[in-house]
């Protein structure tokens, strides 16, 4: 048989079948009985029976032996936990991006955390003659930028040594950037004020996975003489908006 490169259009009626039971447990938000399912599902009893046996060996349904019933069992977690690591950060922040600088008129960053620092691995590039330039590639220093900032918040490291200083207002005595760092995790987002370059400022907030890890840092950035701290809030409230909705496809 040739191949087209796409799904086959057949399907197998078992696992049509299988994947009813499934969807009809989920739907449930619970545990069902047997002949419940059949009900849900539209599935004979005998045939419930049997795929239920399947379903759990394989750890995709569990039984309940005091109650009789079933409910969705760990394999399915294992699987979607595979599916979204799977997924394109990139692709999948993309609108949000440019959402985001249509809203603010600024640029707006997509960093991905490392050992120390920060990574841009995506922008959307202000559409005004001033602004402020990204790059694709270039690491955001942890104490001078608002997206290093909420990397340090969700358990980013500094690394050993004296800090960087890159303007006049750059934290460099680690006390003090300790309070920062506190402030930054207690309130959900980070600021830096001309940290990085004099006439650069910038919010940023984290986007995490459901069990709370660090998985990206959503930014926005501008020229100071613009992106004030009353734009920068401003901002805030469209920026936590789209990191929760990249968060939810984790």
């Amino acid at each position: 048989m040739a191949r087209t490169g796409r799904p086959a259009t057949r399907q197998v009626e078992s696992v049509q079948r299988a994947i009813d039971v499934l969807d009809a447990l989920a739907a449930s938000g619970g545990e069902l009985g047997t002949n419940e399912i059949a009900r849900r599902t539209g599935i004979n009893v005998s045939s419930i029976s049997r795929l239920l046996s399947t379903l759990t060996s394989s750890g995709l349904v569990q039984h309940l032996p005091s109650s009789g019933r079933y409910r969705l069992g760990v394999h399915i977690l294992q699987l979607a936990a595979a599916a979204r690591a799977s997924l394109d950060i990139r692709s999948v922040s993309r609108p949000y991006l440019e959402e985001l600088t249509g809203t603010t008129g600024e640029t707006s960053t997509l960093s991905l955390p490392g050992e120390h620092d920060l990574m841009t691995i995506d922008f959307a590039q202000s559409p005004r003659s001033v602004r402020s330039v990204a790059e694709i590639g270039r690491n955001s220093s942890a104490h001078a930028t608002a997206a290093g900032k909420v990397f340090l918040a969700w358990g980013g490291r500094l690394p050993d040594g004296d800090l960087v200083v890159y303007t006049d207002r750059t934290i460099v005595d680690r006390d003090s950037l300790g309070v920062e760092i506190g402030r930054t995790k207690e309130r959900g987002w980070a600021q830096a004020l001309g940290e990085r370059e004099d006439d650069l400022n910038a919010i940023a907030v984290p986007v995490l996975d459901p069990l709370g890890k660090l998985r990206a840092v959503l930014g926005v950035q501008g020229p100071a003489v613009r992106f004030s701290p009353r734009a920068m809030r401003a901002a805030l409230e469209p920026l936590t908006d789209r990191a929760t909705l990249i968060a939810s496809t984790f």
